[in-house]
């Protein structure tokens, strides 16, 4: 069976994602990337730091690195450190596809999930943000 690579932060992403992103190949991807996670729970999952799934349709990847922001690379290397930390894996893990909601309700915290995405420009229309941390935030940004 292949595996499917991700981004350690695209496991918290994926459990949140409402169809909102920087482009419709962006969302259409994402939303198969999904899909293919859900339907196949005996899917091995291994965990990049690097360029993934989720980010080979997105629009700020030139060439597996982010550039939608000047720090974006830096920004995005380090949410991934958060959640590996927290999550106790390494880069290079493989997990199955059907544990990625089971390990990150067994070892995150709400106050590691502020942590880690209080700054993700998405956290206001993230359901995985919304549920684990309350949605004070408003909506009308990506209205």
């Amino acid at each position: 069976m292949h595996s499917v690579q991700l981004r350690a932060h695209h496991l918290l992403c994926i459990q949140g994602f409402q169809g909102h992103g920087y482009s419709r190949d962006f969302t259409d991807n994402m939303t198969r990337v999904i899909r293919c996670i859900k339907t196949n729970p005996d899917l091995p999952v291994e965990i990049v730091g690097s360029c993934d799934a989720i980010c080979f349709a997105c629009p700020h990847n030139k060439e597996g690195v982010c550039l939608r922001e000047e720090d974006s690379q830096q920004k995005v290397s380090g949410m991934d450190g958060q959640v590996l930390e927290k999550l106790g894996l390494k880069e290079g893990a493989i997990i199955r596809a059907g544990d990625i909601s089971r390990l990150t309700d067994t070892k995150l915290q709400s106050s590691d999930i502020e942590e880690i995405c209080g700054d993700c420009d998405w956290k206001t229309v993230c359901l995985f943000f919304a549920s684990r941390c309350g949605n004070l935030y408003s909506l009308d940004k990506f209205s």
